[in-house]
C-alpha cells in the first residue's frame, strides 16, 4: 500500500476539493437509497423508499455549508428528504458508520429523516413533520439569546441557527406564525435556506412564489437574498443575445423549465430558438454550445454553483436573519432531473450503472469514502480535519439543577384550586430564589395572567434583550401586574399561537445538549388548545426536549366558558404521547409533590417532559402528612384516599377536580 504524505492545499485548490467532495456526497446519498431499495435483502417486499431527486437538489448547498461555512457552534435543521445527504457528509467526516448507511430506513439504521433520538451522527434538530424543524431554528436562536443575556453562555460560543427547507414547506402555516413571533423578539443569527426547486410531490409549484416569499420575510425584518443563476449562465447573459436569453428564462413557466431540463440540450435549443427567432444574436449564442454543454448551461442554477454559494454565505457579516431563496433543479444530475414524477423516483439498476460510470466509482468501491476522486484519500481526510466544522465537539450532559427536598418545597394551605396553588408555588420559588428558581423560564401564548403565572413574572420579570419599562407602573396606574422587561427576565411572552408555544418549549428544553446549559422550561395554556399545537407538542417530545406543560383550566363538563373550552379528550393525549408523563392532581399537596418530582424528572437521563391538567375549581384541602409511601404511590399514579374495607366489592377511581363527587358517591 502506498502511503501519501499529507500536503497543504493552496487557496485556489479549496474550491476544487470541495467540489470533488460534493460529487462524492451526490454519489453516496444516491447509492445509499439505491442499496436500501434494490440490493439489501427485503423481508416483506415493501418499497423502502427514499428521495434521490430531493437529495440531488440540495447536496451542493449542504457541501458548501459543511465543508467550509459552518462553525462548530452553528446548529442545522436539515430538510427531511435530504437525510441521506446529511448522513453521507457525516460518513466522510468519520462520524457515521458504514453499517448505519447500509441499514438506511431499516431497524436501527440511519433514519429516513434526521432524528436527534434515533440517529447516531449528532443531529442538531430533528425534522420530519415539515415546517416544524424550520421554525425550531428561530426558537433555538431565541433560547440562545436567553442564555447569553443571563450570562449562562460565553458570547464566543454563540452560533447561527440554520434551516435547510424545501420550498413546499413554505405552505405550512406554522412558518409564518414563527416569523411574526421572531419579529417581536428581534430575531437574529438565524438563516433559512430554501431549496427552491419548484417541484413538490404531486407537480410543479405555483408561479412566482419567490416574490411573495420575499415580500413576506422582508416585512418581518429578514434580509432576503435570492440566488437564481450560476456564474456560467451569468457569463452567457453578458454575451450578445444574453439579455434576451435571460428574459426568456425569467418568463419561463416552472413546468416548462422542468420538462426541458429533463429532455436535454437539443430540446432546449429547439424551444429557445423558436421562441426567440426574431433575436439576431440568439442563434450565435446557442451555437457556441453543443447539446450536452447547452443542457448543462441551462441548468446552471445558483444552488448548483459551489463557488457562488461559498462566496455568498461567507459574505454574511452581521447577525440579521437571512432568508435565502436558492434556485435548484430537482433531481439535478440524475436521469430524471426535472421530471414531474421524480419526487419518489428511484434509479433503475441500468441508470445506476450509468451514474456510477459518470462518478468514476468502480465495482466494490461504492462505500469507499474517496474512491474515484482524483487526489489521494489522505488529502481529502486532511482537508476535512482542517474545516471549521471538524472542530465541533460531541454533545455532553449539562450540569443538573438542584431541586429542594420534599420538606422544603412550597405547599400552599387552605381552600383553593390547583391552578391557584400552581401560581403560589412558582411565586414562592421565585421569591425564595436558589438554583431551581434561577433555572426556570416560563412562557405562555397570551394567557400568562389567566393561567396564574403572574406572580412569577412579577418576581422575575419579562425577558427582552433591550430593557423596557412597565409604562403603566411608571405612570402610577394601579395594576397587580409588574411587566418590566429586561435581559435578566425569566418569562418569554408569546402571541396566541400554540405551535409557537410548543416549539419554544422544545428549544428551551434542549438548551442542555445544544448549548451546554440546562434550563427548566414551564409553559402554560388553556387545556383545550393543546389540540391547536398537537403536532408541535409531539415533535418536541420526539426529540426528547424536556419541559413542564401546565394546562389550565381543564375540565370535562360545559362550564361557563362553553363548549369551545371543553376538553374531554386531552387526557387521552397525556396518556398516549410518548415522552410525556401526565398528571391531574386534585389537591395542592399533590400538586406540590408532583411539581417537585417533575423538576427532577425533566433532568433525568431516562426522564421526559410532564403534562399537568389543573382546574379553577376551589376545593377544601385534606389534612395529612407527606409520608414516603404516600409520595411513592402519588408519583406512581394512584393512592387510596379511603382504603377499602374488608370484602369491598367496588372501588371508585377518580382524578382531578371531581374529588368531591367521588367522595360523596
Amino acid at each position: 500500500m502506498t502511503v501519501h504524505a499529507p500536503r497543504t492545499l493552496r487557496a485556489n485548490d479549496t474550491l476544487d476539493v470541495i467540489g470533488e467532495l460534493d460529487r462524492k456526497v451526490h454519489w453516496l446519498s444516491a447509492w445509499t437509497i439505491h442499496h436500501a431499495n434494490h440490493l439489501r435483502e427485503s423481508r416483506d417486499g415493501l418499497k423502502v423508499g427514499g428521495h434521490q431527486a430531493s437529495c440531488a437538489s440540495l447536496a451542493t448547498v449542504m457541501s458548501a455549508l459543511y465543508f467550509s461555512v459552518l462553525r462548530p457552534e452553528d446548529k442545522v435543521a436539515v430538510k427531511p428528504h435530504a437525510s441521506p445527504v446529511f448522513h453521507a457528509i457525516q460518513y466522510l467526516y468519520g462520524r457515521q458508520s458504514l453499517d448505519q448507511l447500509q441499514r438506511f430506513r431499516g431497524f436501527g439504521g440511519a433514519q429516513s429523516y434526521p432524528s436527534r433520538t434515533k440517529d447516531a451522527d449528532a443531529v442538531d434538530i430533528s425534522t420530519g413533520s415539515v415546517g416544524l424543524g424550520v421554525a425550531m431554528t428561530a426558537f433555538a436562536s431565541i433560547a440562545q439569546d436567553y442564555l447569553l443575556a443571563h450570562e449562562l453562555m460565553a458570547p464566543e460560543r454563540a452560533g447561527r441557527m440554520i434551516a435547510l427547507l424545501g420550498d413546499a414547506e413554505l405552505d405550512e402555516g406554522n412558518i409564518y406564525e414563527c416569523a411574526i413571533e421572531g419579529a417581536k423578539h428581534d430575531l437574529r443569527n438565524c438563516w433559512w435556506i430554501v431549496d427552491y426547486n419548484r417541484q413538490s410531490l404531486d407537480a410543479t409549484t405555483a408561479e412566482r412564489m419567490h416574490l411573495r416569499f420575499a415580500d413576506i420575510f422582508a416585512a418581518v425584518g429578514w434580509e432576503v437574498v435570492t440566488l437564481k443563476y450560476g456564474r456560467a449562465l451569468q457569463a452567457a447573459f453578458a454575451r450578445p443575445g444574453g439579455g434576451a436569453l435571460r428574459a426568456w428564462i425569467d418568463d419561463c413557466p416552472n413546468d416548462l423549465y422542468a420538462a426541458l431540463s429533463f429532455q436535454g440540450g437539443a430540446t432546449w435549443r429547439a424551444r429557445i430558438g423558436a421562441d426567440l427567432a426574431g433575436e439576431p444574436d440568439i442563434q450565435r449564442l446557442l451555437g457556441a454550445y453543443d447539446d450536452p454543454a447547452l443542457g448543462a448551461l441551462m441548468t446552471n442554477l445558483a444552488g448548483h454553483d459551489l463557488g457562488l454559494l461559498l462566496d455568498t454565505f461567507h459574505a454574511v457579516a452581521d447577525e440579521r436573519p437571512r432568508f435565502f431563496i436558492v434556485y435548484t433543479l430537482k433531481g439535478f444530475g440524475l436521469p430524471f432531473q426535472g421530471h414531474k414524477d421524480n419526487h419518489s423516483g428511484l434509479m433503475t439498476a441500468t441508470q445506476m450503472e450509468a451514474f456510477r460510470g459518470g462518478m468514476n466509482v468502480a465495482q466494490g468501491e461504492e462505500w469507499s469514502p474517496f474512491a474515484g476522486l482524483p487526489r489521494p484519500a489522505e488529502d481529502y481526510a486532511a482537508f476535512l480535519r482542517a474545516t471549521p466544522f471538524a472542530a465541533r465537539e460531541p454533545e455532553r450532559p449539562a450540569p443538573r439543577v438542584a431541586v429542594p427536598a420534599a420538606a422544603d418545597f412550597p405547599a400552599p394551605k387552605g381552600r383553593q384550586s390547583t391552578q391557584v396553588a400552581f401560581g403560589k408555588i412558582l411565586n414562592d420559588l421565585a421569591r425564595a430564589g436558589g438554583p431551581l428558581a434561577d433555572a426556570i423560564v416560563t412562557t405562555s401564548p397570551d394567557v400568562t395572567v389567566s393561567t396564574n403565572l403572574g406572580g412569577f413574572v412579577n418576581q422575575r420579570g419579562l425577558f427582552a434583550r433591550d430593557a423596557r419599562e412597565d409604562r403603566f407602573r411608571a405612570s402610577r396606574i394601579a395594576s397587580p401586574q409588574r411587566w418590566h422587561a429586561h435581559p435578566g427576565g425569566q418569562h418569554i411572552e408569546l402571541g396566541i399561537a400554540e405551535n409557537n408555544l410548543f416549539l419554544l418549549l422544545g428549544a428551551l428544553g434542549l438548551t442542555g445538549p445544544l448549548f451546554g446549559r440546562r434550563l427548566i422550561p414551564v409553559g402554560t395554556l388553556y387545556d383545550p388548545f393543546i389540540n391547536r399545537g398537537l403536532d408541535a407538542l409531539n415533535y418536541a417530545c420526539y426529540q426528547d426536549a424536556r419541559f413542564l406543560l401546565v394546562a389550565t383550566p381543564s375540565g370535562v363538563t360545559l362550564g361557563p366558558e362553553g363548549g369551545a373550552h371543553q376538553s374531554i379528550h386531552t387526557p387521552l393525549i397525556g396518556m398516549a404521547q410518548a415522552g410525556l408523563s401526565y398528571f391531574e392532581p386534585a389537591f395542592a399537596d399533590e400538586l406540590a409533590q408532583i411539581l417537585r418530582w417533575s423538576f427532577d424528572h425533566l433532568q433525568a437521563d431516562d426522564g421526559g417532559s410532564v403534562y399537568l391538567r389543573l382546574s379553577t375549581r376551589a376545593l377544601d384541602q385534606p389534612a395529612r402528612e407527606a409520608r414516603e409511601d404516600w409520595l411513592a404511590d402519588l408519583i406512581a399514579g394512584a393512592y387510596w384516599q379511603v382504603p377499602p374495607a374488608p370484602g369491598a366489592e367496588v372501588a371508585l377511581a377518580y382524578a382531578g377536580a371531581v374529588a368531591p363527587q367521588a367522595m360523596e358517591a
